[in-house]
């Protein structure tokens, strides 16, 4: 293995483990027919199974990385929770106190 597939690996594992697994999960799309039940029906029938994706919602934002500023496509679950450390907003314009 060339060092630089070896570095890539390193960086894409450094990636994984900060923001974890960006694909999309797979699972069924499931149509059904009839009423319930508890509405006055014969109970729900299953008429078809696909499959579907699960995407992440997923924003690209500047984060910082590594001492760095890059822009990352990061899920916004991770961003609310406060799990993403992004660069401090200056003023172009302002002028410095001190």
């Amino acid at each position: 293995m060339s060092t630089l597939k070896k570095n890539k690996r390193i960086k894409q594992a450094k990636r994984e483990a900060l923001y974890g697994d960006l694909k999309p999960s797979v699972g069924n799309n499931v149509t059904q027919r009839g009423k319930y039940k508890y509405l006055g029906g014969n109970g729900r029938q299953t008429t078809g199974v696909s499959k579907r994706l699960f995407k992440r919602n997923l924003q690209k934002i500047r984060v910082i990385e590594d001492g760095r500023v890059v822009r990352r496509r990061v899920p916004v679950s991770m961003i609310r929770a406060g799990l993403i450390e992004k660069p401090q907003v200056v003023d172009p314009f302002a002028i410095p106190e001190g």
